[in-house]
C-alpha cells in the first residue's frame, strides 16, 4: 500500500529533486494537454491504495510503499509496463482497506522510479497520466485489479476567464506559501515557474492543505475551469484561516527578552528529554550535588560550591564555558576535604615494618620513630618537615613507603625532579585555557584522603625559570604554620595539609634554596658497608629478583663470597640500585637456562658469576703503596659513596713553575697553590733549602684524569705530597687523610666522613688522618665501621706531616739544590 511522506505545499519541491547518477525526475511532466488526452488507459488496471493524498493527472508524486501486497504490485509493475491505477482510501487510518473502503475514480500512473532506502523501506517516484472510474474489481490477489473506463478532461480554449482562475490560483499558492513557515522557499518559485495551466491546476490541487474528501471532489471535476473555480474556494478558506491565526497572534503577542526565551526553550527542551528518559546533564549536576551533601567541608566551602554550581545550571551547555565550570565543581566535590584515614600509632609495630623493609639505618629509623612518638602524643601534625639525604639507591624513598605501610596511611610520591613551573604546585586560574589544580591538590584527590604520607623526590632537582621559583611555592607547602591554609589557584578555596606527613628527599643539600633547607629537619641517609649490602642482598634484592622471574625460593642460591664479588667486581656505589639490577641480570640468565632446560649450578660460584655478568667491571679500591716520595692516598666523597684519592707530585728541573693535572676544580686547585705558598712559607721547618722552589718546577697531578674533581677535603693530601716530593721523604704505610687546610697551616674538619671511612676500609687502609674538629663525627658511627682503623686527629699542618712522612728518605732520593 502507498503511504505519503510528506503533505501540504511540503511537496511541491520534494518531488522535483529526486535524483540519481542517471535519472532526473523533473516537476513537470513531458509533453503538453494533449498528452494526457491521448493517454491510453489498458481496459485492466492494478490498483495501488493511497492513503491521505489524491494523485492528479500530470503530478509527479514520491510514496512510500509499506504492505508486501503493494510492493509485489509495484515490482511486477515495474517489470511490465510500469503502469498502475491510483485510488484513494476513504479512511487513511485502515492498514487493509476493502474495496468498498476505496473511491471509485482514480488516476492512472507511471512508475518513473524505485528507490530502495537507506533504512530498508522502499520509496516510488510515480507521474499521473489519466483519470479514470472503476467498472468493478476483477481480482484481490496477490493485489487489487480491477476493470476501468478512461474519464476525459474538459479543456477551455482561450478562455480569458480562464486565465484568470489560473492566475487567481497562482496568487493564493503564493501567499499561502508566504503565510507558512513549514513550505520551503522553492515551493513559491515552483509554483511561479509552472507555464502549463492545466499541470498548475492539478499540482496545486494536488500539494494543497486540505481533506482528503475535499481533494477526491477535486479529481472527480470533469472541466478543468471548474476544478480551478473549486480549487480557488478551498484555497481561499485558507488563506482567510491563516490571516485570522496571524491577527490572533499578534494581538496575544507579548515582548519577551532573550533570557525569557532561552527559558522557555530549556524548559520544553528538559520536558523532551524527560519523555525520552531524563536530561543526563541535570543528571549530572544532581550527582554533583548528591555528593555535595556527603562532604565535611566548612560552611565556607560548601556556600562556595552551591554558588558555583548555580553559575553551572545558567550555562548553556553547548558552550565551552560549560565543561570548564563543569570539570571545576566534579574537582571540588572529588577532593577529600576533612576526610582522613585512621592511623595506626603502634610503634612497635612501626619499628617492626621499618626493620622488615630496611637493613641498617639505625640512625634514620631512631628519628622516624622518635617523630612518630611525638605524632602520637601531641596528635598535631605541626612538627619539621623530614628530609632524608643521601646518595642515590640508600633507601629514602622506599623508607617513606614504610612509614606509610606503618601507620596504615595512603602513600604518595610526587618527583620534583626537574620542576620549573611554578604552577605545577599552586595551579593555573580557571580562566586559563586547560587549567587544572596544582600536583599537590591532584595527588590529594587520588587518594581520596587529606593525611597520606607524601614523599617530595628529588626535592633538591627543583629549578628556577622564567614560569617562577617551585621552591618559593613549596615553603607554604612545607611550612607547619602555613599549610593548613594552603591556596590552589584553581581551586580558590584554602585548602588544610597540615595533616599531611610531608617526607622529602634529596641526593645533595647544596642545591636547596636556604629558606626551603630552613624548613626542613635534615636526616642522612648515608652508604651501606660490603657486609650491610650482603645482607640486605640475601633478605630483600633476591627474593624480589626471584618472584620478579619467576623462580621459587631455593631454586637458586646466592651464597655470600658470590653476592661479595658481584659487590666488589660489578658495583661502585653507596646505595644497592646497580646490585639490584646484576642480581636481576643473573637471575634471569638462569631463568632462560631453566627455560632451555640447560644445566646451571643451583648453588652459585665465583665463575658463574663471571660467566652471567662477564668480566669484572671495577677493581678493587686498593692502597697502591708508598715506594715513591710524593704519591699520598686521600679521601674523596662523590654522589655515589667515599672513595680513595690519589695525588701525584713530580720534580723536575726548571724555574719555579707549579702545574696542575687531572681536570680539578677551582677550589681544588686553590688548594695545591695554598699548599705549595705554605711550604715556601716553612722551608725552614722542613730542613729545606728556600732555593729549590725557584730552581725546581712542580707537577701536581690527580689520576683519573677523565673525572672531574673539586671540593677543599684534598688540602691536607695536597700539602703532604708536595712535602713528601721536595723532601724525597715517603708516605707511611696503608695511611690516608682528608681534610681543609688554612695560610696559617690549620686543619678545618669537613663533611661525608662515614663514606671516606668505608671506602678507606673497602681500599685496605689502616690509619686515617683526620681534623681534630672531626673526632665528634665518630661518635655517630658504628663500632664495625671503625674496626681495624687507627686514627691520628690533628690541628695544623705540621702535625700532619709529622705522623705521614717517614723519618728517613727514598733510596735514591733526587739531588735538590
Amino acid at each position: 500500500m502507498g503511504k505519503i511522506k510528506n503533505s501540504g505545499f511540503e511537496n511541491m519541491f520534494m518531488s522535483g529533486m529526486i535524483q540519481d547518477d542517471s535519472d532526473f525526475i523533473p516537476i513537470i511532466a513531458d509533453g503538453d494537454d494533449a498528452d494526457l488526452k491521448n493517454t491510453e488507459i489498458p481496459d485492466v488496471l492494478p490498483i495501488l491504495p493511497l492513503r491521505n493524498t489524491v494523485l492528479f493527472p500530470g503530478v509527479v508524486l514520491p510514496i512510500n510503499v509499506g504492505r508486501k501486497k503493494s510492493l509485489k504490485l509495484i515490482q511486477d509493475v515495474y517489470r511490465g509496463s510500469r503502469l498502475l491505477g491510483t485510488v484513494a482510501q476513504k479512511d487513511y487510518t485502515v492498514d487493509d482497506p476493502a474495496s468498498k473502503e476505496l473511491f471509485s475514480v482514480g488516476t492512472m500512473a507511471e512508475i518513473l522510479k524505485i528507490l530502495e532506502m537507506p533504512d530498508g523501506s522502499t520509496s516510488v517516484i510515480i507521474q499521473g497520466k489519466r483519470r479514470y472510474s472503476i467498472r468493478e474489481f476483477v481480482a484481490e490477489e496477490p493485489y487489487y485489479k480491477a476493470a476501468v473506463d478512461p474519464l476525459n478532461d474538459i479543456f477551455p480554449e482561450n478562455d480569458s476567464e480562464f486565465n484568470a482562475i489560473v492566475g487567481s490560483l497562482k496568487d493564493l499558492s503564493i501567499k499561502i506559501a508566504q503565510f507558512s513557515a513549514n513550505v520551503p522557499p522553492e515551493a513559491t518559485f515552483a509554483v511561479k515557474n509552472i507555464e502549463n495551466s492545466t499541470f498548475l491546476i492539478n499540482f496545486i490541487c494536488s500539494n494543497t492543505d486540505i481533506n482528503i474528501d475535499d481533494k477526491q471532489n477535486l479529481l472527480e471535476i470533469e472541466s478543468l475551469k471548474d476544478r480551478g473555480v473549486q480549487a480557488i474556494s478551498y484555497l481561499v478558506k485558507e488563506v482567510q484561516m491563516l490571516e485570522l491565526k496571524q491577527d490572533i497572534q499578534k494581538k496575544v503577542k507579548t515582548d519577551m527578552d532573550k533570557q525569557q526565551r532561552e527559558f522557555m526553550l530549556n524548559q520544553q527542551m528538559k520536558t523532551i528529554q524527560d519523555e525520552l528518559g531524563g536530561n543526563p546533564l541535570e543528571q549530572e549536576i544532581n550527582e554533583l550535588k548528591e555528593k555535595a551533601k556527603n562532604k565535611k567541608w566548612s560552611k565556607e566551602v560548601a556556600k562556595f560550591f552551591e554558588k558555583e554550581v548555580e553559575k553551572l545550571h545558567r550555562l548553556n551547555p553547548a558552550a565551552g564555558e560549560y565543561s570548564v565550570q563543569f570539570s571545576f565543581c566534579q574537582t571540588l566535590v572529588d577532593l577529600p576535604w576533612n576526610e582522613y584515614s585512621k592511623d595506626n600509632f603502634d610503634l612497635r609495630n612501626a619499628r617492626k615494618v621499618l626493620d622488615e623493609d630496611h637493613y641498617g639505618l639505625e640512625k634514620v629509623k631512631e628519628r622516624i620513630l622518635e617523630h612518630l612518638a611525638v605524632l602520637k602524643l601531641k596528635n598535631d601534625m605541626k612538627a619539621p618537615i623530614l628530609c632524608l639525604y643521601g646518595p642515590p639507591g640508600v633507601g629514602k624513598t622506599s623508607l617513606g613507603k614504610s612509614v606509610a605501610r606503618a601507620l596504615d596511611r595512603k602513600f604518595v610520591r610526587m618527583s620534583l625532579g626537574g620542576l620549573h613551573d611554578e604552577s605545577e604546585i599552586r595551579g593555573h586560574r580557571k580562566t586559563y585555557i586547560g587549567a587544572m589544580p596544582g600536583r599537590i591538590i591532584q595527588n590529594i584527590k587520588k587518594v581520596k584522603t587529606s593525611n597520606p604520607v607524601f614523599i617530595l623526590d628529588e626535592i633538591d632537582k627543583v629549578s628556577k625559570h622564567f614560569h617562577g621559583d617551585p621552591a618559593s611555592a613549596l615553603l607554604e607547602v612545607l611550612d607547619p604554620e602555613q599549610n593548613s591554609e594552603f591556596h590552589d589557584n584553581y581551586v580558590e578555596q584554602d585548602y588544610d595539609l597540615s595533616k599531611v606527613m610531608f617526607i622529602a628527599t634529596a641526593n645533595t643539600l647544596s642545591t636547596i634554596a636556604p629558606p626551603l633547607r630552613d624548613r626542613l629537619e635534615l636526616i642522612e641517609v648515608s652508604g651501606y658497608l660490603v657486609e650491610e649490602k650482603i645482607e640486605i642482598a640475601r633478605r630483600h634484592l633476591i627474593p624480589k629478583q626471584l618472584e620478579n622471574h619467576g623462580l621459587k625460593k631455593g631454586e637458586v642460591v646466592f651464597p655470600k663470597k658470590v653476592i661479595e664479588k658481584i659487590i666488589d667486581g660489578y658495583t661502585r656505589e653507596s646505595g644497592v640500585r646497580e646490585l639490584d639490577k646484576k642480581i636481576a641480570k643473573v637471575i634471569r640468565r638462569i631463568a632462560k637456562k631453566i627455560a632451555f632446560e640447560e644445566p646451571f649450578n643451583k648453588k652459585l660460584t665465583v665463575e658463574d658469576v663471571h660467566q652471567y655478568l662477564g668480566v669484572t667491571e671495577y677493581s678493587k679500591e686498593r692502597y697502591q703503596g708508598n715506594e715513591f716520595a710524593g704519591v699520598v692516598t686521600g679521601l674523596a666523597w662523590t654522589a655515589v659513596g667515599g672513595q680513595i684519592l690519589f695525588v701525584e707530585t713530580s720534580l723536575s728541573k726548571g724555574k719555579g713553575a707549579l702545574t696542575l693535572t687531572g681536570n680539578l676544580g677551582d677550589v681544588m686547585k686553590e688548594s695545591a697553590m695554598l699548599a705549595h705558598e705554605y711550604l715556601k712559607s716553612h722551608a725552614e721547618q722542613l730542613d729545606l733549602d728556600p732555593e729549590v722552589f725557584s730552581n725546581w718546577n712542580v707537577h701536581v697531578h690527580v689520576p683519573e684524569g677523565a673525572i672531574p674533581k673539586d671540593g677543599p677535603s684534598a688540602g691536607v693530601t695536597m700539602v703532604t705530597s708536595l712535602a713528601s716530593a721536595f723532601t724525597q721523604r715517603k708516605v707511611k704505610k696503608n695511611l690516608a687523610m682528608t681534610g681543609e687546610i688554612t695560610l696559617r697551616g690549620k686543619v678545618l674538619p669537613v663533611g661525608g666522613i662515614k663514606e671516606k671511612i668505608l671506602a678507606a676500609k673497602r681500599a685496605g687502609i689502616t690509619e686515617i688522618i683526620l681534623s681534630a674538629q672531626n673526632k665528634k663525627n665518630l661518635e655517630e658511627i658504628k663500632d664495625e665501621y671503625l674496626k681495624g682503623l687507627t686514627f691520628h686527629f690533628v690541628n695544623t699542618i705540621m702535625d700532619v706531616l709529622n705522623i705521614a712522612l717517614l723519618k728517613t728518605k727514598v733510596d735514591k732520593p733526587v739531588k735538590l739544590g
